[in-house]
């Protein structure tokens, strides 16, 4: 069996898009994961399966979520090797220090024809930001919430994602350790 980490992007955020965790491991289960833990609300789970295309599993889900609660929600299912990858790679090492500082934004595919100089144009002067394939870093030492060159990601890269700030990665990847 191989282990997922399932991200799910704008579920329990501003009252809308209500899932439970309870409700979200018993989904889960009912497709045939095993060892399925949740963290947070905001839609994190690290779960086994023995299939092995993430992109039908995480279709799979987003399908029942849709059957038992009335929306499907974009769901990107990595391996626990993918997620480690992409955190190794982190370019902002010293962003660690601040954890809630430093996201890693999973996107739903490469972009084809990203438009860096737009990020560059919304970008902070204390922010950093790089794209590696389907992964975006982003330093905001301001806080997240502040960052222009945040709200602008998508549009200017092309394709949809979601983020997780370092705090929330290193918690999932212990997760991901113990399945």
């Amino acid at each position: 069996m191989r282990i997922f980490i399932a991200l799910f992007r704008g579920i329990n955020v501003g009252g809308r898009n209500i899932l439970p965790m309870k409700d979200l491991r018993a989904v889960l289960e009912e497709l045939g994961f095993e060892g399925v833990r949740t963290y947070i609300q905001s839609g994190n789970a690290v779960c086994r399966h023995a299939e092995g295309r993430a992109s039908r599993l995480a279709e799979r889900i987003s399908a029942a979520i849709e059957s038992s609660h009335g929306f499907g929600p974009e769901v990107l299912l990595l391996t626990a090797d993918e997620l480690e990858r992409a955190m190794n790679a982190n370019p902002f090492s010293e962003g660690m220090a601040e954890p809630s500082k430093l996201h890693l934004f999973f996107l739903s595919a490469v972009p084809a024809d990203p438009n860096l100089d737009a990020l560059e144009e919304a970008r902070a002067a204390s922010e950093r930001f790089e794209l590696d394939a389907d992964v975006a870093y982003l330093h905001a030492p301001d806080g997240i919430g502040r960052s222009k060159l945040a709200a602008r990601l998508e549009s200017a890269l092309g394709v949809t994602g979601t983020g997780r700030n370092w705090r929330t990665l290193c918690k999932i990847m212990e997760l991901a350790r113990t399945a």
